[in-house]
């Protein structure tokens, strides 16, 4: 008679790996059911990953002035200029190379772009934290102040704090500071958004019981807020910085298109848009058309991604 055999052991499941549960997480299931926001992605990697890449896969310098030719001024797209180069989207006025000008200007737009909508969002986030969960006095100077901003256009707030900025820094730094002070203005004009949904999570968050345990062990507020209250705000707040980024790089165009944002010596697409307009009714149409078609693209496509993250974070769309 054969002797039994033990029992087997009951199999245990693996672990699923990091990268599995991401992938396979609500968020990213709406991600792949909606054909719109995978192009939006797909969009925006490649205009970010071309500025990025600008100096390897850009055909020319276009900010070098060994470089440029004026005889190669007003190339049509697709067309050998006279001294012999090959211009994909044509050149503008002073022999530049529009694809490389474009791949340059996108650089200082997403820069500028996304360090005013972090400085934004930095800000913003720190003032609704206080005023949501001091109260008091804090609170009502904090949101008057927002009420006040918020009542006049962002480009507007912008406008008068680069112009304060500007006459504050000496001539000599002007042209060096630009990039920074762009950045500090849209970022100012911008932070009221994050601190108002801040607050408002912030006052539900604060009468939760976790939060009253942590008062009772005499934990610090500081770490209450940014331990326990911060990763449960920052489902709106990752939503709002979306949408933010695209209205930071349009205000960035914005400000450069007026003259009053970064300097020619390093310019953005509102810079270009602005060259290009003033050869529109000219005849040569791609030193126009070419930068405003990607700074829509740009900012079409990450306001795509802001809706969906919108949705796809809204546990009542779930």
């Amino acid at each position: 008679m054969s002797a039994q055999q033990p029992p087997s052991a009951p199999d245990v499941a693996k672990p699923r790996s990091l990268a599995y549960r991401i992938w396979d997480s609500d968020v990213f299931f709406s991600f792949r059911r909606s054909p719109v926001t995978i192009v939006a992605a797909i969009v925006t990697a490649v205009l970010v990953l071309a500025a990025l890449l600008a100096p390897w896969i850009a055909p020319y310098n276009p900010f070098d002035p060994s470089s440029l030719n004026l005889m190669d001024g007003f190339t049509p797209p697709m067309s050998e200029a006279m001294m012999g180069n090959y211009f994909i989207l044509g050149s503008d006025h002073q022999g530049r190379d529009v694809l490389s000008t474009i791949l340059y200007g996108s650089r200082v737009s997403i820069f500028v772009g996304l360090s005013a909508t972090l400085f934004a969002m930095a800000l913003g986030i720190s003032l609704g934290l206080v005023a949501g969960y001091v109260g008091g006095t804090a609170d009502s100077v904090i949101m008057r102040i927002a009420d006040v901003q918020l009542s006049f256009p962002a480009i507007l707030i912008a406008l008068l704090i680069f112009g304060v900025a500007r006459g504050i820094i000496p001539p000599s730094r002007q042209e060096s500071m630009a990039v920074y002070v762009l950045i500090v203005a849209i970022g100012l004009s911008n932070w009221a958004q994050f601190a108002r949904t801040v607050r408002g999570a912030t006052m539900v968050e604060r009468q939760k019981d976790y939060v009253s345990a942590a008062r009772i062990m005499g934990v610090h507020p500081l770490f209450i807020l940014i331990r326990h209250v911060l990763p449960n705000v920052m489902a709106p707040v990752l939503v709002i910085a979306t949408i933010g980024l695209a209205l930071a790089i349009i205000e960035e165009a914005t400000l450069s298109f007026l003259g009053v944002g970064v300097p020619p010596t390093q310019p953005s697409l509102g810079t270009l848009i602005r060259i290009g307009q003033q050869f529109l009714f000219s005849g040569e149409w791609w030193i126009l058309f070419f930068p405003a078609v990607t700074l829509v693209l740009l900012a079409l496509a990450v306001n795509l991604l802001g809706d969906w993250l919108r949705d796809a974070l809204n546990p009542r769309l779930r």
